[in-house]
């Protein structure tokens, strides 16, 4: 919700509804022992795509948050990230074709569930039971169980064991993360997966030359795993890095590439790609060669492939020169216009429509004992955004000690505010100042320094 409208609405207006707000963050359940996320008043029963979903101490979903789950930009005609969605989808189904080219060889999965297991989030993908990614500080719980996704591949799992082959999954997912012109609680990912049987990778002929899988495992080498055969870990990356560089080239133009090497824990090697554009390198995607473990969890060992993930606002920024992420999802006319009507190919600039300065306050608080530097940070932020709403650009965590005497800790944070519609006058910005510390205070007992 944005507090400040268009008009020249003074302070005393904005401390009216920075108190209703006030008034109604106060109805939140009290925070769990785990963790003190200023959670929204949880629901008995969440309800999100079609789910049905018991909440629990576990739950810190914020209002913030909530509000985002309610717009679903990939399906609005005149947003960007709708734009280069269906780029990337038409050069996909146009490019890769089932035998004959009577159909598209990748099914496209854009209405997934937003809320999956903790199994679908991390343990299908191999991720580390300790892993910081886990934390409630990381991750929106709607109790022990179950989360907002974090990212697409949760759905990697699933899909494979419903036997698809290859398959595009597209969705907004959601994290608890820093905020700047490029972080946002809500972003969009898309994500490509192909699967291949030995036929399909070496060719009928060139089965029984070349197994896809290894008779005994061998010592895992940093260009193959261990059940995988080196002529079939050396076909995937020569496929995969093909197709990626061609979608590349789609959504870019001709360019100049490179391959880094990276470290995910559901692929093996694995990469990212940089390209070279407006003179800059610029990572495009993370990618690699399916761990073949999860091919055995997803029930197809006898299968081996590839995976990529991309992020489509950071690729939607540097295509179009969108300076800053909040600007998707603006309903300001001035930005929908520039792409509405626009066919997914075409060539747009974005012409920023606010130059208004920014505004920028200082907060400096001593934590509660019981709570943890990481965690406070996190609790900050979204308290920050569920008050300052679509005001705040930027907040960076400038200092925090410890008291060597008293052992309290402390933390000063530097809190950006701007808005696209109008010049924000000091006063105004300093009554939604006073309604964060307000809510540091009332929600996690936080002593303003």
């Amino acid at each position: 919700m944005t507090l400040l409208s268009p008009s020249r609405c003074v302070s005393r207006r904005l401390c009216r509804i920075l108190l209703a707000n006030a008034a109604h963050y106060s109805n939140a359940e009290p925070a769990s022992s785990e963790s003190a996320t200023p959670k929204s008043s949880r629901p008995e029963i969440f309800k999100l795509d079609g789910k049905e979903i018991r909440t629990d101490s576990c739950w810190n979903l914020s209002n913030s948050v909530l509000t985002l789950l309610e717009r679903q930009l990939l399906n609005e005609p005149s947003n960007p990230l709708n734009l280069l969605k269906q780029r990337i989808v038409n050069h996909v189904h146009q490019t890769y074709r089932k035998p004959g080219g009577r159909s598209p060889l990748f099914t496209v999965c854009e209405r997934e569930p937003r809320v999956v297991t903790t199994f679908e989030n991390f343990d299908s993908l191999l991720t580390p039971a300790d892993h910081i990614s886990r934390r409630p500080s990381d991750t929106y719980y709607v109790n022990q169980d179950y989360c907002l996704r974090a990212h697409t591949t949760a759905h990697e799992h699933r899909l494979i064991r419903e036997g698809l082959d290859a398959f595009l999954t597209v969705g907004d997912v959601y994290r608890r993360d820093e905020i700047d012109k490029t972080h946002y609680p809500c972003f969009h990912q898309l994500e490509g997966v192909r699967l291949y049987a030995a036929d399909q990778l070496f060719g009928t002929a060139g089965i029984n030359q070349h197994p896809i899988l290894e008779k005994t495992p061998t010592e895992r080498k940093p260009h193959k795993q261990e059940k995988i055969a080196e002529d079939a870990s050396n076909a995937l990356q020569i496929q995969l890095k093909a197709f990626l560089e061609d979608l590349c080239d789609a959504i870019f133009g001709v360019c100049e590439k490179r391959w880094v090497d990276a470290y995910f824990p559901f692929t093996h090697p694995s990469f990212e790609l940089e390209i070279e554009y407006q003179g800059k390198w610029l990572e495009v995607l993370g990618c690699g060669v399916l761990e073949q473990k999860l091919m055995e969890m997803a029930g197809v060992p006898d299968k081996v492939g590839w995976a990529f993930g991309l992020g489509l606002e950071r690729l939607a920024m540097v295509l179009y020169t969108i300076p800053d992420i909040r600007l998707f999802w603006t309903k300001d006319s001035g930005f929908l216009s520039q792409f509405e009507g626009k066919s997914p190919t075409d060539s747009i600039v974005y012409k920023p429509i606010s130059a208004h300065p920014q505004v920028t306050f200082d907060v400096s608080f001593f934590l509660p004992e019981s709570v943890q530097f990481n965690d406070m940070t996190s609790d900050v932020y979204d308290t920050i955004r569920n008050v300052g709403g679509e005001l705040v650009e930027q907040v960076k965590l400038m200092d925090e000690f410890t008291n060597k005497k008293s052992g309290k800790r402390s933390q000063m944070y530097r809190i950006v505010y701007r808005s696209n519609e109008k010049s924000l006058t000091k006063q105004e910005v300093n009554a939604v100042h006073k309604a964060i510390e307000q809510e540091l205070v009332e929600k996690f007992s936080a002593v303003i320094r």
